[in-house]
């Protein structure tokens, strides 16, 4: 778990700059009658010295079929107000980015 949350803040640093902090996690789960984006655990990090926001979200996932994770992290900004926006946000560019490469 504490290198899951170091390799996520280096991650939230490096495409973003500034330093993260670990603020707290929270869980995602898929909802009865709903499918989600995604289900999992979502680290949100503040963020100093980002001249957009202040906050940060950021997960961790396996990459099906090989030994390997993909990491997101994505601003607290605009439209993204909570991990679930988040989430669904990089999911939209994960579906869009397959939509033009097909």
């Amino acid at each position: 778990m504490d290198k899951m949350i170091s390799d996520l803040k280096r991650v939230v640093e490096s495409q973003h700059g500034g330093t993260a902090t670990l603020n707290h996690a929270v869980c995602l789960l898929t909802r009865r009658n709903k499918m989600s984006d995604w289900d999992g655990v979502v680290y949100i990090y503040d963020l100093i010295g980002n001249p957009k926001t202040n906050r940060a979200y950021a997960w961790a996932t396996p990459i099906s079929g090989v030994n390997d994770t993909r990491y997101f992290a994505v601003l607290h900004r605009g439209r993204i107000t909570s991990p679930v926006e988040a989430v669904k946000a990089a999911a939209a560019a994960i579906r869009g980015a397959s939509a033009k490469s097909a």
